[in-house]
């Protein structure tokens, strides 16, 4: 028993630092377009923004914008390619949109203002399998792009950076220093 009430401080302190970590492995969370948000003004360049994250299951997408001039639409990759907003996936009017990305592959948005997909207002979110050696599973929110289209695939992030491999190794260098030096 003295050992116990010993190490209450220690085992206190081991769950705070472990709870710290717990959100890192649920997902991160990308404003698209970063500052400048989901807009025509600026010439955002959404194709850039998207294709230097590394997005993943877990992670959520949030569209800020005004919503007297702007809408989100979740659409196909045909729609996507011809900015197409007449019969979206689902569509977001609240300026401040979180979308959570629940799978793999190809997430296809736009806004259904006239012109503004023209202008450039649509982003694919792609997002890629942890592992190679899963099979392919397309769900019915995300189009699979055909063999023929050619779409640049996205450069590492600091999304990237923790990995749930990477938060066990800093949780057990954690604990090592906790009940060596405490």
């Amino acid at each position: 028993m003295a050992f116990v009430l010993y190490n209450r401080p220690k085992m206190a302190l081991l769950f705070l630092i472990l709870g710290s970590f717990v959100q890192l492995s649920f997902g991160f969370t990308y404003k698209v377009g970063d500052s400048a948000g989901w807009t025509t003004i600026g010439n955002v360049d959404y194709k850039l923004w998207a294709a230097n994250k590394t997005f993943q299951v877990g992670d959520t997408i949030v569209f800020k914008y005004n919503p007297q001039f702007h809408n989100v639409m979740q659409v196909t990759h045909a729609e996507y390619q011809s900015c197409n907003a007449s019969s979206p996936i689902a569509t977001h009017t609240t300026g401040n949109d979180s979308i959570a990305i629940t799978t793999h592959g190809h997430h296809f948005f736009l806004c259904g203002v006239p012109g503004h997909c023209q202008a450039g207002q649509k982003v694919d979110i792609n997002v890629l399998r942890a592992s190679s050696s899963a099979s392919p599973n397309p769900s019915p929110t995300s189009s699979p792009i055909p063999a023929v289209t050619s779409v640049p695939a996205p450069s590492p992030s600091h999304a990237s950076y923790w990995l749930p491999s990477k938060i066990g190794i800093f949780m057990s260098v954690s604990l090592v220093l906790l009940f060596n030096f405490a």
